[in-house]
């Protein structure tokens, strides 16, 4: 099966269109206003009108409140929403879009046990962050935590680069991987030479 990527905290529309580019499947926009990689819904509407065709757009929200992300719905023609903190189902699902948990695997959370209480996300999102983070911390977890069997999408995150991506893929076989600071070159700001390293990388060992 096909490893699908999302680069994510996407700030220019150039990153943007080099990431499409070089063949990324999704882009994440980050929507957390302590984030390093904050946008806001203008800038995002620029960039998504920008895209080309069958390239999924990703918001991210933290612990925000549902008018701010309505508003930002609303204005922005997202495809998905990624959810950071501690949103129940019922405040993930009320936008009319598919979501993505994120799951803080620092914590020693119980897996099987937090993915049962979101029933109706699209799949989970596993990075290094501890409660009350949004990620992008450039670290990674012990992989050995995640079950090897799974029922939804996983999607893979945090510290991954280049240089440890085919690693993570076949010691994980995750649906996707998301990546944010392993391919910048300072906060925010992408390196069109580490996406393509990435890219280079995932397809090596996808065809294994």
């Amino acid at each position: 099966m096909r490893t699908r990527v999302k680069i994510c905290g996407i700030t220019r529309t150039e990153d943007a269109l080099v990431a499409a580019g070089l063949g990324v499947d999704a882009i994440g926009l980050v929507f957390y206003k302590k984030s390093p990689r904050h946008i806001d819904a203008e800038q995002a509407k620029a960039i998504v009108t920008a895209l080309p065709p069958f390239v999924t757009t990703v918001g991210l929200f933290m612990d925000a409140r549902p008018d701010d992300i309505a508003a930002v719905v609303k204005l922005v023609k997202l495809d998905c929403l990624q959810f950071h903190g501690d949103e129940c189902p019922a405040d993930c699902g009320q936008y009319g879009l598919p979501y993505i948990k994120a799951v803080a695997m620092q914590d020693g959370i119980d897996y099987a046990l937090y993915t049962a209480s979101y029933p109706d996300a699209a799949g989970f999102l596993l990075d290094s962050h501890r409660r009350g983070q949004a990620g992008g911390t450039g670290k990674t977890f012990d992989w050995a935590q995640i079950p090897k069997k799974q029922d939804r999408p996983l999607i893979l995150a945090g510290g991954l680069t280049p240089e440890n991506v085919a690693e993570a893929i076949s010691q994980v076989q995750p649906y996707g991987i998301d990546l944010s600071s392993g391919v910048e070159s300072s906060p925010g700001v992408k390196d069109a030479a580490k996406i393509q390293n990435l890219m280079k990388e995932v397809r090596r060992v996808d065809c294994r």
